[in-house]
């Protein structure tokens, strides 16, 4: 376990990033090509990720050089995800190339002893050798990362928009108190569940606050840097549902009976309200378009599911008491 010490003013400098962080999903989502975990949830990514490293020749790239430096274990280098830079993926690769000699061979000696380093790893500490591999890393991003940048985006907003909801009912406790499942707040410690193969450690912000980085392709326990020294940064998943038997097999398809009664694009717009969504994350997140979307708000509207308010120049539909009785009543019982 992880746990977290926060202070009054670690508390007003807490944070949720805005955009999900591009060197991050590339980590997470080799983990998720190396697991069978969640692969329900990326069903369609994965056959598209597969394809496309085939077709576009990143599959030794993948296998030797990737995987043995992100290995889905207790521990991958903190310089392959650069804290200064979550959002933007030029910064971040320029982040990599900009890291110390010292410290990448101080990290790849960390990954060695941890669970074994490839033999050239310690060549990364050379520019040269960072270029070329920075190079792969962005061709990795554009082939698999890329091609689901928007539905990240969507789901990410709604993230936001919920975590919104416990600041205005509970201040920032509030939002840490719901986090889901693998964070749990206890004031003033958020403990945060690891895996089994990792010791207890405590982080102690002192000061510094705390950023929150949902992630679209981490699936089970949050992740912080190894090196209490970095800034705090703390990634978690935005996916915390099991899968029930049964579900429709994709990502974040919604339960076969709520499709039976709305349809598949109405279903996906309650989804979605049911952590806040403007209608252009309603239309990415059905894959229609924002006219489409806004009739299918419109109708659910209508009939009294959603509710919608307008915040400067886009609105945000929400549920209404009976839009999630509804979704309580379709969705699976655990």
């Amino acid at each position: 376990m992880l746990r977290i010490h926060f202070s009054d003013a670690d508390l007003a400098r807490t944070r949720i990033a805005a955009a999900p962080d591009p060197l991050w999903e590339v980590a997470s989502s080799m983990h998720r090509l190396q697991s069978r975990r969640g692969r329900w949830a990326y069903a369609g990514w994965y056959r598209m990720a597969r394809q496309q490293t085939r077709e576009r020749g990143l599959g030794r790239v993948l296998r030797s050089v990737f995987l043995p430096l992100y290995p889905r274990a207790a521990y991958f280098p903190d310089f392959l995800t650069p804290a200064d830079a979550v959002g933007d993926l030029d910064a971040a690769l320029e982040s990599i190339l900009a890291t110390p000699p010292r410290r990448v061979l101080k990290e790849v000696t960390i990954l060695d002893r941890t669970v074994g380093a490839p033999s050239w790893a310690g060549q990364l500490a050379q520019l040269e050798a960072r270029k070329e591999f920075v190079g792969m890393l962005r061709a990795y991003h554009d082939a698999v990362i890329a091609p689901y940048e928007e539905q990240a985006h969507a789901r990410i907003e709604a993230e936001r928009a919920a975590r919104a909801r416990g600041v205005l009912d509970g201040g920032v406790e509030g939002m840490l108190s719901g986090l889901g499942p693998m964070l749990r707040w206890r004031p003033p410690v958020l403990e945060v569940v690891y895996p089994r193969q990792v010791e207890d450690r405590d982080l102690y912000l002192n000061g510094r606050g705390l950023t929150l980085v949902p992630s679209y392709f981490n699936w089970g326990e949050p992740v912080a840097f190894a090196d209490p020294e970095m800034p705090p940064v703390l990634w978690y998943s935005l996916l915390h549902e099991s899968s029930p038997p049964g579900a429709p097999r994709g990502v974040d398809a919604p339960e076969k009976p709520l499709i039976t009664l709305l349809g598949r694009a109405r279903a996906v717009a309650l989804r979605a309200a049911s952590t806040g969504a403007t209608t252009g994350e309603i239309a990415r997140a059905a894959g229609v378009s924002a006219s489409s979307a806004s009739r299918h708000a419109t109708v659910l509207r209508d009939t009294g599911l959603i509710t919608t308010i307008r915040n400067g120049q886009t609105v945000l539909h929400t549920l209404t008491p009976a839009g999630a009785s509804l979704l309580r009543a379709v969705s699976p019982k655990e």
